[in-house]
């Protein structure tokens, strides 16, 4: 397992240099942008603007803080509710609208060649126990999470990831973000 501090993340330019993120984890440790499988982070938004485009890469994003914001996707909008995930390819032509003021986002992003993810929102006390060739990442987006057998506690925005073989018992105050990662049938699995 390993654990992932908030108070310890840097931040970066997005992309297209329209905003900053900061990185929860990356897999393979140490990846940059052009060639990781998988990227969790928390980006702060502050005005509306069109997102960067990644080639190749399947994303999912969760608005954390502020009132909504829409997302319009290869020209079809959406609304995007806080702590309901949304899923859409990065290949798209997407742009943020934002009703006011400014949002945080939580993103998970994986290069569909040889990951896959899911994410689901979680709200009371639930095993995570990843399969053979998955890793799980836990993030309290509200609140805190405990994980029992490890005796950890994670403060909001702290994170935990757990590799295959690997099992623990998450109590959760608040919500928190679980996020399955799965390496694709023609990919080595995580290490």
């Amino acid at each position: 397992m390993e654990i992932f501090r908030s108070n310890e993340r840097t931040t970066a330019a997005w992309k297209n240099g329209g905003g900053i993120t900061r990185e929860v984890a990356v897999g393979p440790p140490g990846a940059g942008i052009d060639n990781f499988t998988w990227r969790v982070s928390l980006a702060d938004v502050s005005r509306s603007g069109p997102f960067s485009i990644f080639n190749g890469i399947d994303r999912t994003i969760t608005l954390v803080d502020g009132p909504g914001m829409k997302l319009v996707v290869d020209g079809v909008p959406h609304e995007i509710y806080p702590y309901e995930p949304f899923t859409f390819s990065g290949d798209a032509v997407a742009e943020c609208i934002l009703p006011g003021s400014p949002i945080v986002d939580f993103n998970v992003m994986v290069r569909r060649s040889r990951a896959t993810a899911q994410v689901r929102m979680v709200r009371d006390r639930v095993p995570i126990q990843p399969s053979y060739g998955d890793c799980v990442l836990a993030i309290p987006l509200t609140g805190s999470a405990v994980l029992q057998q490890a005796d950890v506690t994670l403060q909001r925005l702290d994170a935990a990831l757990l590799l295959d073989g690997s099992q623990d018992t998450i109590d959760v105050t608040g919500v928190t973000a679980v996020v399955t990662l799965t390496a694709a049938p023609t990919s080595p699995t995580f290490d």
